[in-house]
């Protein structure tokens, strides 16, 4: 096994910096989901780890190997990708085992690894198969065998689970967690499905428009993030972040004012207020600020309910079962427990919940 680290490493086609000089470090037996919006360099920045495009600066390394230089066929690594890749005219066995035995690897050999990746896999019951017999859970469990099969020092997977039903993908993602756990390899998760790469991941990497945002775990990146990019996006709804302004020692948004401890130390000469929508109390009109009822989305057990207070608009997460009529006036209020604080010209966070 090896860690995974990229010192550097920048990446251009033509006139467009896709990859802005980032430095990012994999421990070794780690999983680190690698977070961030479509065309954000995530894709990228896992194929240059692959030795599938070569960086424009910078060095990658595995371990102690320097293998920057190195083509892909001798970096030990496994590509997991999102449209699984499986020969139509293979079984599965032969899918697993294509890479061993092009390597010609003796035909025992062979049969024991094929048989051992797919048990780790759970697709042992569909090695004499073809991948037309499949579903599409199936074939990603063949395709996450085959990389098994081969003990690489690192897993690279691009969004393997997107192709797949709800159902199956949550199902998929605590087998891929318990597999990861099970062989101790090092593993770099391409996503853009927050939910994967908080449930997933032992770290948690945010990238935007070719940098890095945030390193931490998951807990750390949701909890405490570093500045409103961050915040705005890790979250389902994300953070509500609204501009707001210090005065008389409180943060003031609309008709919201708190008084947040540590602000006296800020500095900031323009402000932006968060608070996640989880942290969004709604009640009857008089229980705080009044609001009036824009939107109902009901998701399941919960519903989102949108409110306009003043000038201020803020999701609120509710119970389903006691939503509010679109609409309606309601209350609405803050604890300055729950608030984080920004500077509105950098994005960085100020003050996060004690």
């Amino acid at each position: 096994m090896a860690g995974l680290s990229y010192s550097g490493v920048g990446k251009r086609f033509g006139d467009v910096h896709v990859l802005h000089e980032l430095d990012l470090e994999i421990p070794d037996g780690s999983l680190m989901t690698l977070l961030g919006p479509s065309g954000s360099g995530k894709t990228t920045l896992l194929r240059i780890a692959a030795g599938l495009e070569n960086p424009t600066e910078g060095r990658v390394s595995m371990g102690d190997r320097d293998v920057t230089e190195l083509p892909p066929a001798d970096r030990d690594v496994a590509m997991v990708f999102q449209g699984f890749a499986l020969f139509p005219h293979m079984t599965v066995a032969e899918n697993i085992g294509f890479g061993l035995t092009a390597r010609r690897t003796p035909r025992a050999e062979v049969r024991k690894r094929v048989e051992e990746a797919a048990a780790l896999a759970g697709c042992d019951r569909l090695l004499d198969r073809r991948p037309a017999e499949l579903s599409g859970g199936e074939r990603q469990r063949a395709a996450l065998a085959r990389a098994v099969v081969r003990h690489p020092a690192v897993f690279l997977l691009d969004e393997p689970l997107s192709n797949l039903d709800a159902p199956v993908r949550a199902g998929m993602r605590a087998e891929l967690k318990r597999l990861q756990q099970r062989v101790k390899t090092t593993m770099l998760y391409v996503t853009h499905d927050q939910v994967e790469a908080l449930t997933l991941g032992d770290l948690v990497a945010v990238l935007d428009r070719g940098e890095i945002q945030q390193v931490g775990t998951p807990d750390e990146v949701f909890r405490r993030p570093a500045n409103r990019l961050v915040a705005s996006f890790v979250g389902s709804p994300g953070m509500n972040v609204v501009p707001a302004k210090i005065e008389a020692g409180a943060a003031v948004a609309g008709p919201f004012s708190l008084r947040l401890r540590g602000l006296g130390g800020v500095k900031a000469k323009a402000v932006e207020l968060g608070v996640r929508p989880a942290a969004v109390s709604v009640g009857p009109p008089g229980r705080g600020k009044r609001a009036k009822v824009e939107l109902v989305e009901v998701s399941g057990e919960e519903a989102y309910v949108h409110v306009v207070a003043g000038d201020v608009r803020l999701v609120a997460t509710v119970p389903a079962s006691t939503r509010p009529d679109l609409g309606k006036q309601v209350g609405v209020t803050i604890k300055p427990s729950d608030a984080y604080l920004f500077d509105a010209e950098s994005g960085e966070a100020l003050l996060h919940p004690a």
